[in-house]
């Protein structure tokens, strides 16, 4: 695994479904704002939602999130979980994940870049450049 890239899989319980899910989580430090919360589906594809560091952070401990992407901390069971709801015009879904599973996954992120420190990873000026560059084509 390079050294700019956190992956992580988990069985994630996706409420209405009789056995857990595969989900991979992603972090690159090229996009240092956003994590990948991808889950597999029963024919093998992925599905893939961008969800802001801040975010999955701030649901260890607390509710956070508005509007497609809401998490929140709870006790199932016995069992610490974070609860990840996300709704997208075709839907709703909710899915449970292990709470230590995906803090240790945001703690490897946190070591590979430092809250405060994700703009540092950003070069600003490329991105205009690119994006200039595809709108002239």
């Amino acid at each position: 695994m390079s050294k700019d890239l956190v992956q992580q899989d988990m069985f994630t319980v996706l409420h209405g479904q009789p056995a857990p899910v595969v989900t991979r989580w992603s972090y690159s430090a090229y996009d240092p704002f956003a994590v990948s919360l991808a889950v597999r589906t029963r024919h093998d594809r992925w599905v893939e939602w961008l969800i802001g560091r801040e975010l999955v952070m701030a649901a260890l401990d607390d509710t956070a999130g508005e509007g497609d992407v809401r998490m929140r901390p709870l006790t199932v069971q016995g069992y610490d979980i974070v609860e990840i709801e996300i709704r997208s015009h075709d839907g709703r879904a909710v899915l449970e994940v292990d709470r230590d599973l995906l803090r240790s996954f945001v703690d490897a992120t946190l070591e590979m870049v430092p809250v405060g420190t994700e703009a540092d990873r950003v070069d600003l000026d490329g991105e205009i450049a690119r994006i200039t560059r595809s709108c002239a084509e």
